[in-house]
Parts: C-alpha cells; sequence; structure tokens
C-alpha cells in the first residue's frame, strides 16, 4: 500500500499468478510498497473513486499507472476503463491493459474507451517479467503525465 501520497501503480488482477509474477517482477524495481492490488473491478473502481472501505483515503494518492486485467469478476475491466476516463481526475491516470485476450473485439472496445496501452500477457515467465519491467520503466521513469489538477 502507498504512503504519503506517493502510490505508483495500482494493480487490478484477479489471477493469483499472475499477481505473484507481477509482484516479484516489480520488487526487482522496489516498487511494491509503492503500489495497491484490486482483486475485481469493484474493488478497483471503490479504491479510485474513494468509496466504500476506501473512502477515507488521500485524494492526491492517486496512482501514476493503472495496470488493468480484462476478465475480472464483479465489474469487468472494460467497464473499470470506461469509468476512469469518463471521470475529469481519474482520466488522466494511464492505464495499461494487461490481459490474456487476444481477441479483437477487446483491443477496439479497450482503444475505444481510451486505454494508453494494450498489452497481451506473455505465457512464458521469463517475456511476462520483461513486458512487466518495461511498462515499470516507460510509464514511472520515461512519461511525463499532467500535474494532478491540471486536466
Amino acid at each position: 500500500m502507498a504512503s504519503n501520497g506517493s502510490l505508483d501503480i495500482l494493480i487490478v488482477e484477479d489471477n493469483p499468478d499472475d499477481l505473484e509474477l507481477t509482484l516479484l517482477t516489480l520488487a526487482d524495481f522496489k516498487l511494491t510498497n509503492r503500489l495497491h492490488v484490486a482483486r475485481d473491478g469493484a474493488e478497483a473502481l471503490d479504491f479510485i473513486f474513494r468509496r466504500g472501505r476506501y473512502a477515507d483515503r488521500d485524494p492526491r494518492d492517486l496512482p501514476k499507472v493503472i495496470l488493468l486485467d480484462l476478465k475480472l469478476p464483479r465489474v469487468d475491466g472494460l467497464e473499470v476503463l470506461r469509468q476512469i476516463k469518463q471521470d475529469p481526475v481519474a482520466r488522466t491516470i494511464p492505464v495499461v491493459l494487461l490481459t490474456s485476450s487476444r481477441e479483437d473485439r477487446d483491443i477496439a472496445e479497450g482503444y475505444k474507451f481510451g486505454v494508453n496501452s494494450y498489452i497481451t500477457k506473455p505465457v512464458v515467465f521469463e517475456e511476462f517479467a520483461a513486458a512487466v519491467r518495461s511498462l515499470g520503466k516507460y510509464w514511472l521513469h520515461v512519461n511525463r503525465p499532467p500535474a494532478p489538477g491540471a486536466a
């Protein structure tokens, strides 16, 4: 969990194996103390929009990037994406769909709703780790987002 308004990554992932691999890879970057995990779409929306158990969360503590799975329980990833991109504050957060779906329809819908990047999860661990490392490096160190409240 993040502290002091410095959340880097929100991971929205229901598959325990994929989550573990993502966390292990991010641990190599020393980013595991600056992330939050949501295990379904409803929890992700509650976190982002400060509802339910997250109502007291600091509104400045927005993630620098959201890694969002597509096939989620309760609320699917496309609906999470749609709600994020419709919100005047949250829409500036880069969202990366990191999913096993290779369906053209899912890719098209993701971009229709404003995803910043669509990445298909590699099956091989080394490839998966390399993809997560590249995502972390780009979105946290190379990309320059707008200042909070500037949008």
